[in-house]
């Protein structure tokens, strides 16, 4: 694990949520892809994000932080040999490569690279 990447946070009702996070809080918008469920907000200079995830679009959403690594696939292989159960197959996004996991109490956590497809 090399650095937290983001932390997700579910949201009932994604306007609601954007509202608290960018007047309530002040947090400034790092990208709005509300058309997908997702808005992220910058705190103060830290890479990692607070992104926000849509329930009615991610109806199984639970807090999460995701980790970066320098090959998902590779770091699945070799978590997966010492136990850990994945939530899916890697899959690819925007930005790279992703999965989830749990940890013995249920706690989302999850693994994401920058590698190109």
């Amino acid at each position: 694990m090399k650095n937290y990447d983001n932390f997700f946070l579910p949201a009932d009702d994604l306007d609601a949520a954007r509202v608290f996070y960018a007047q309530t809080l002040g947090l400034p918008l790092k990208f709005d892809f509300s058309d997908a469920g997702m808005a992220a907000y910058c705190v103060g200079s830290e890479e990692p994000a607070i992104i926000l995830k849509d329930k009615t679009r991610f109806p199984d959403a639970k807090p999460t932080i995701w980790f970066e690594v320098d090959d998902v696939r590779k770091t699945c292989a070799q978590l997966q040999a010492r136990g850990v159960s994945f939530l899916s197959e890697p899959f690819h996004m925007r930005t790279g490569w992703a999965v989830e996991f749990e940890d013995p109490s249920g706690n989302r956590l999850g693994i994401t690279d920058y590698l190109p497809e």
